[in-house]
């Protein structure tokens, strides 16, 4: 089988200069075979990279590895050697600009361009693709005044990618965070499952998700367990069903008195008080120890 064809199309025939920065180059490639990560490149300027086609890889020397696949804008940073490509025999397509100036070094010191942050996620490809070959396309002639404005233009467009790949984010984490309070609030296939294990099956390091979890639903995922498990506990106790034991055994306690004290913790009261309350009886409030 011959190996796919090569091709290449530049949107730019000249860099667009300013005294805020340059567009030195922008256009488009299919199979190119990409930067060997055995020999990362230090490119000295910045560039993006969106991903139009096929599937491949970014890796860097910070330690930043991650699959690509199309709608992934790569970040190419002046001094950090990287690489990216498609994988092995893979079609591969790209748009690219490569970029400098004291403009994208602002973007860069206020947060926007974030090396620890070298890949965003965008959707739909066409409307990105569109909106960088047409404002490079549309770039005036060299004269100073048009080309502040074509930096502008491009300083907006980093700044509206970058809102719309957090805005993508923080709703993938909120879905996420939503489906892990759904796995701690009851047994799974009979089991609770810790608030580690949860993060696990999320695919998250657990410092990562604790604080996430936090942030969105104001307490940690080991508080929130604990809270439905007594939750649960309370609405077993109402119906009279099943003894402490029975229920420590039920909700993944090791043992009555860890029940209880997480018991108390909760509600305020031991469990024996509470089945009291609830079954119409008058508890004894100072001689109960458990």
């Amino acid at each position: 089988m011959s190996p796919n064809k090569r091709k290449a199309d530049s949107w730019l025939n000249t860099p667009i200069r300013s005294r805020l920065g340059t567009l030195s180059l922008a256009g488009e490639l299919e199979n190119n075979p990409g930067i060997d990560p055995l020999s990362m490149r230090i490119l000295g300027k910045y560039a993006l990279v969106l991903i139009l086609g096929g599937s491949g890889f970014y890796k860097d020397n910070q330690n930043t590895s991650t699959d690509i696949e199309p709608g992934d804008v790569v970040l190419v940073f002046p001094e950090i050697a990287h690489a990216y490509g498609p994988r092995k025999n893979g079609c591969w397509k790209h748009a690219y600009i490569v970029f400098e100036g004291s403009q994208f070094d602002l973007l860069r010191q206020t947060g926007v361009l974030d090396p620890n942050n070298p890949i965003w996620r965008l959707q739909p490809v066409a409307f990105w693709k569109q909106r960088l070959k047409e404002l490079v396309q549309a770039a005036p002639g060299a004269n100073q005044p048009s080309s502040l404005k074509s930096i502008a233009q491009f300083s907006h467009l980093l700044a509206d990618m970058a809102a719309t790949h957090f805005e993508t984010r923080q709703h993938s984490d909120d879905t996420r965070i939503d489906e892990s309070s759904t796995l701690l609030s009851e047994p799974f296939e009979g089991t609770w499952l810790s608030p580690q294990l949860v993060a696990q099956k999320l695919g998250i390091s657990y410092e990562s998700f604790r604080k996430r979890f936090a942030k969105r639903l104001g307490e940690s995922p080991a508080h929130f367990q604990k809270r439905r498990r007594i939750e649960h506990a309370c609405a077993a106790i109402y119906q009279n069903a099943l003894t402490f034991q029975q229920l420590a055994d039920q909700l993944g306690f090791c043992d009555v008195f860890h029940f209880s004290k997480a018991f108390r913790q909760i509600t305020g009261e031991p469990p024996s008080v509470y089945r009291k309350r609830a079954l119409g009886e008058q508890p004894n409030t100072n001689s109960h120890k458990e």
